[in-house]
């Protein structure tokens, strides 16, 4: 949401004269645009603010503006921390940052706004980025979340749930897929309640809407609460074709007792009856979810539940974390806390299990061959070509993209295809896996009509 968000600020500002740098030293204007999930996050966000003062020493005039919801969170409390930054805005008032820039740029001393909205116009009004030769892109469908688990602060910083107009939605992805986007990735906390308090549109049915539009050719979403998940948007894998047949699919914890603590609202076994039809329906569907370990009150008996819901589920990928009190969520004030190195055990039991998942359905996948959509050049190649010293031959040149189970490949063009180019669809051969991507080569690129980022020797 934040990479989504963040594309909607620089769009924002070129209004003003902006446009983005990769280097801080050159910038004229530095936007930190934040997360507060978890404590860690939000430590970086201080500590990068920290880094920035001695920048703002050496150039009086720098702009410095934080946003997002350690700003939405913090307040006026961030120009005490941090007495050099100019703006503080919140997750609601992205809108209004140029304004304030402007007042900035016009002699103001300091603007905070973190004022809350009760409509989604962040996204109802925002720019819509230019062609910046993106493949795959985020849209934010909703914000906000009405659940309100005892662990997490994003109702606090992001407000109650609310969700955009289909028509709106559906304008937006028919314009960045004018400038060449292929992938799309609905965005919301919740994407399965999507519609129902505005009495919209079923997030099933958005998804078919979505799914008619001419040259578009993927389509994903995160997160999807187990709660919420329906028939319907589980036979939506089986009946709409751009659909990946991949889903993110928090979980948190194996263990009752502690799903009730943290409100989640489902049990372990109605979790396991979700991904068994799920499983049904879609044979082949990639699922990986979040989970936290050492949440207040997690015995040893209930971590090792979350061990067994693992070796029955078999993730394809996971994200855990160590837990971690937050402003204003009622876990904070639960009793028994678990001890620091008591979880940073368990964290890396589970992430050695996860592992041992990860690379058994990566290895799984060898001998196949994949739809891959072509990212560009992998990270490990993108230096080399651009250096106009490097002698490198296209068909030696390494390139990157994902399958729709969102597995990443990485592969080289090799003798049998013609110029690969950024955007286009390909089939690869799966020959090597390792735990965190596979390779391959690429056997046929189907004709697309499209031209994106290519290298010829």
């Amino acid at each position: 949401m934040n990479v989504y968000d963040s594309e909607r600020i620089a769009e924002g500002l070129r209004p003003l004269g902006y446009r983005m740098t990769s280097s801080p030293e050159a910038a004229d204007l530095i936007i930190v645009n934040t997360c507060a999930i978890r404590e860690k996050a939000e430590q970086k966000v201080f500590s990068f603010l920290g880094r920035v003062s001695g920048l703002k020493r050496k150039k009086p005039g720098l702009i410095v503006a934080v946003g997002g919801c350690v700003a939405q969170q913090e307040g006026k409390k961030i120009l005490k921390r941090a007495p050099h930054v100019n703006v503080v805005f919140g997750t609601h008032t992205i809108p209004r940052l140029p304004q304030m820039i402007e007042r900035i740029e016009s002699g103001g001393y300091r603007v905070v706004d973190i004022e809350m909205s009760d409509e989604i116009e962040a996204h109802e009004t925002a720019t819509i980025p230019q062609d910046n030769g993106k493949t795959a892109s985020f849209v934010t469908i909703m914000q906000g979340c009405d659940n309100y688990c005892t662990y997490c602060v994003v109702p606090y910083v992001r407000g109650r749930e609310m969700s955009r107009t289909p028509e709106s939605i559906i304008r937006e992805i028919r314009e960045i897929v004018k400038s060449g986007v292929r992938e799309v990735t609905l965005l919301g906390q919740n994407v399965n309640s999507y519609g129902k308090k505005e009495g919209l549109c079923s997030f099933p049915e958005l998804l078919a809407r979505i799914n008619e539009i001419e040259g578009l050719w993927r389509v994903r979403f995160t997160t999807s609460h187990p709660k919420d998940l329906s028939e319907d948007l589980i036979y939506a894998f089986e009946n709409l074709d751009k659909l990946c047949k991949h889903i993110h699919l928090p979980v948190q914890s194996g263990s009752n007792r502690i799903l009730k603590r943290m409100n989640r609202k489902y049990t372990r076994e109605l979790y396991l009856e979700r991904v068994e039809k799920l499983r049904a329906v879609c044979p082949g569907i990639a699922i990986t979810s979040d989970m936290i370990v050492g949440f207040p009150g997690e015995t040893r008996a209930d971590f090792e539940e979350t061990l067994e819901l693992m070796k029955i589920v078999e993730y394809d990928g996971l994200f855990a974390f160590k837990y971690s009190d937050r402003p204003n969520a009622p876990a904070g004030r639960f009793p028994d806390k678990i001890p620091e190195e008591e979880k940073k055990e368990r964290l890396r039991i589970l992430l050695d299990l996860q592992e041992h998942f990860t690379i058994k359905k990566n290895q799984a996948m060898i001998g196949s061959t994949e739809r891959v959509l072509v990212d560009g050049f992998s990270k490990k190649q993108s230096s080399g070509i651009r250096n106009p010293k490097s002698e490198i031959r296209s068909q030696d040149i390494q390139w990157t993209g994902r399958t729709s189970t969102n597995k990443i490949i990485n592969f080289v063009q090799g003798d049998a295809c013609n110029k690969i180019f950024t955007g286009e669809m390909i089939h690869v051969r799966i020959d090597r896996a390792f735990s965190h991507s596979l390779r391959g080569k690429p056997i046929k690129i189907e004709p697309s009509g499209l031209k994106g980022e290519s290298y010829a020797a």
